[in-house]
């Protein structure tokens, strides 16, 4: 089979980030951190998501907090993610690096929720009942587009304390009311629990392009909703994306929670997969191949359901009860559903290219990726050099499309050079 000639490219992304992340946080809790009486319990809320910096910032609040004499501990607040077991979520928080030893506090998951109130409209206050039992509860998030719903409030403090505090119980009642209400109810919910007086703080992250950590502040409880939503226009001006919106196709070499909770961001691929509700004009991929599944993920390969075809590798690294109770629990199942398994990621491109059912493959528009996180470098076929135009730098020479003697691509986008 003839294939297209793909270039090596790098992107032009807005820079900017946070040096020294130790003192800028320090800082920030000197100055917006109510005072701790010693001895205190006070829980830190850590998700399941791949946020950058994540054990230095956590460490950071935790060394700052037994310096005022009080008791930290981390919380896995990660709704129904790690199987919506504690021995599931601990699993996910060792592998993103939160250990005892190494953060210097204890870490502790529990699926049991309490019911600590109801909201004006009638939604019910979930909160873990660890975190409830402490003296105060600091909830630590990255803000970002979410990837099922848009509203003034997306992913971010709001939605850590309705589902991540909330468990499989808040997960479930958020997605109940759908797509369209779902903002509303993470401010709804979000609001609720803060007037309790639980929530000490917010620290609202946001990540630029590279992934690296932009802006880190601390927020005052009744001013996280406002704050909340500045954040993500911020975030906004930062997510990457892929330099071409029409393309007959993506090549996704891994996907993973660790990369989004969808497994793949639903805003790089164009694709939502949500019954009833219709999917964006643009970005617009023809077909959409997903080769592997993160280590980090556990198995749960929720987001699978978003890709055309996948391979044999990536099939039998699914954990079904993972993937099942993750969107089972956010209603979307379609994001479960298999798509074509290949043997091999040569028999994935052959059978995509066979379904666009076009005379010249090689005039394809293609494009290979890492994840739908790491887009600063990828691979774009030749004849979108042009149209990319200053928003990238070529890196290398257009080759066709290549794989070793065992059917794997032969491309590796960490490099700085060719293949």
């Amino acid at each position: 089979m003839k294939y297209p000639e793909v270039v090596k490219v790098k992107q032009r992304f807005p820079s900017g980030k946070i040096e020294n992340i130790e003192k800028h946080l320090t800082e920030e809790l000197k100055h917006q951190l109510p005072a701790v009486q010693k001895g205190a319990s006070i829980a830190i809320t850590v998700g399941s998501r791949g946020i950058s910096n994540r054990v230095s910032i956590v460490k950071t609040v935790v060394d700052y907090l037994k310096g005022q004499g009080a008791a930290p501990f981390i919380i896995g607040a990660m709704g129904s993610h790690g199987g919506g077991t504690p021995e599931g979520q601990m699993d996910v928080l060792e592998s993103l690096g939160f250990t005892e030893e190494a953060i210097g506090c204890p870490v502790r998951t529990s699926a049991t929720v309490v019911e600590v109130g109801t909201t004006d409209i009638g939604f019910t206050l979930y909160c873990d009942k660890m975190a409830w039992e402490s003296d105060g509860i600091i909830v630590m998030n990255r803000v970002k587009l979410h990837t099922s719903f848009r509203g003034p409030n997306e992913s971010g403090l709001l939605k850590m304390i309705t589902v991540g505090l909330g468990k499989a119980k808040g997960a479930n009642q958020l997605h109940r009311q759908g797509p369209p209400n779902m903002s509303k109810t993470v401010q709804e919910v979000g609001r609720g629990m803060i007037n309790t007086g639980k929530i000490l703080a917010g620290i609202g992250i946001v990540e630029n392009s590279f992934d690296e950590t932009a802006h880190l502040e601390v927020i005052h409880p009744q001013s996280i909703l406002e704050r909340e939503r500045e954040l993500l226009l911020l975030s906004k001006e930062y997510f990457p994306r892929i330099p071409i919106e029409q393309l007959d196709l993506l090549i996704v070499k891994k996907m993973g929670k660790n990369y989004s909770g969808t497994g793949m961001d639903t805003n790089v691929l164009g694709r939502t997969k949500i019954f009833g509700v219709p999917e964006p004009q643009t970005p617009s991929f023809k077909r959409i191949g997903v080769l592997d599944l993160d280590d980090s993920s556990h198995g749960n390969a929720t987001g699978i359901g978003l890709a055309d075809l996948t391979t044999e590798r990536l099939f039998q690294k699914i954990d079904r009860q993972k993937t099942y109770l993750n969107c089972l629990t956010s209603t979307y199942v379609q994001r479960a559903m298999i798509p074509m398994v290949l043997d091999t990621e040569q028999e994935l491109v052959n059978k995509a290219i066979d379904s666009l059912a076009v005379e010249d493959p090689t005039a394809l528009r293609v494009a290979i990726i890492e994840n739908t996180l790491d887009l600063e470098t990828l691979y774009l076929s030749h004849n979108l050099i042009e149209e990319a135009g200053e928003q990238i730098d070529v890196m290398s020479d257009s080759e066709p499309i290549a794989f070793t003697e065992d059917g794997e691509l032969n491309y590796f986008l960490g490099s700085a050079g060719g293949h």
